[in-house]
């Protein structure tokens, strides 16, 4: 059991640090080969985040436990609210919510919700469920692509939050006027180390939810909905708490925003089209509508622009009834 422990908990960290591996090489080619600050922003950083989720809910459908995949979803929205914007609204003291992400994010975040509630209805999702949520991301990539206008490009641009960070990373393309990074071997070698770490995280992440389930003797689902959940939401927990630090408020409300979404429609979708997605009791039961209240807390205090400490305080107790009730001690 303990070797199983220690296995689950290393593959969490290569995974996780795949990701971040993946990001930094995929951003510095992506800007080199000539996409604009907000396209990476919005496809590579705002995907990346959720890299762990996808990947491990993908292998997850490849070894016959799909029931991992729409737990591992909804755990991990669940995370990025009520814990992640929890931990950033107390370290802040009050994150702002701006305009634009109240015109935009906002509702894509609310249709992915009601559109995964509506697709895990009966219990399970298939093919057909599973292609409207992959279409809806797409539709919703090209809306931001094509109205990045109503964005700002540096809310959007997160890796290297700071202009003056950048500045040291980037030189100037004088000819377009555009910063363009110089690439060198090991932007290349992140890129292709990233992906291993992810493909091989998650390998050994899956391996081991199985076997500590069968150790345990609980559902397989009940890992994901948790630990699997947080531990892949630690991407985005790094980057939310990072911008509170950093007074950068909009970033850790807007990240969490696109991860949801991606998570909703994508890292559902995408398993979904390969295998039928059965929902287990606890995710159906306790899992769904724990997200579906938690998305409407946010919506609502995204509505209002601010999230104040206190919601925070309140997100986080929210997060300790729910695993409470997950394991039957509340």
């Amino acid at each position: 059991m303990l070797i199983w422990i220690v296995v689950f908990v290393i593959a969490m960290l290569v995974m996780v640090k795949g990701a971040d591996w993946f990001l930094a090489g995929a951003e510095k080619i992506g800007l080199a080969a000539g996409l604009s600050p907000f396209v990476v922003g919005v496809i590579i950083v705002g995907m990346g985040t959720s890299f762990p989720e996808l990947i491990s809910s993908i292998v997850a459908t490849l070894k016959n436990v799909p029931e991992i995949v729409v737990a591992n979803a909804v755990g991990s929205n669940i995370s990025n609210i009520l814990l992640i914007i929890g931990i950033s609204a107390i370290i802040s003291k009050r994150l702002t919510v701006s305009k634009n992400l109240i015109n935009l994010d906002l509702p894509i975040l609310a249709t992915a919700t009601v559109l995964l509630l509506g697709a895990a209805w009966d219990r399970h999702i298939g093919f057909g469920e599973a292609l409207i949520l992959v279409i809806s991301y797409i539709i919703y990539l090209l809306y931001t692509v094509f109205h990045k206008d109503e964005r700002k490009i540096e809310d959007d641009y997160v890796i290297l939050p700071s202009r003056e960070e950048r500045r040291k990373s980037l030189n100037l393309d004088k000819k377009n006027g555009i910063e363009r990074p110089k690439l060198q071997f090991k932007d290349f070698a992140l890129l292709i180390v990233g992906v291993a770490g992810l493909l091989l995280g998650a390998k050994y992440l899956i391996d081991a939810v199985i076997k500590l389930s069968e150790l345990f003797n609980i559902n397989p689902g009940i890992i994901s909905i948790t630990a699997v959940a947080i531990g892949t939401s630690l991407p985005e927990l790094l980057v939310s708490v990072k911008a509170a630090f950093s007074g950068k408020s909009e970033i850790a409300v807007g990240n969490i925003f696109g991860s949801n979404a991606f998570n909703a429609l994508v890292v559902v979708g995408v398993p979904g089209l390969i295998h039928n997605l059965p929902i287990d009791e606890q995710t159906f039961l306790i899992g769904l509508p724990t997200m579906a209240v938690a998305t409407l807390l946010f919506i609502i205090s995204g509505i209002s622009q601010k999230i104040y400490i206190w919601e925070g305080a309140m997100y986080l107790m929210l997060f300790i009834m729910f695993i409470g009730k997950l394991f039957n001690l509340l």
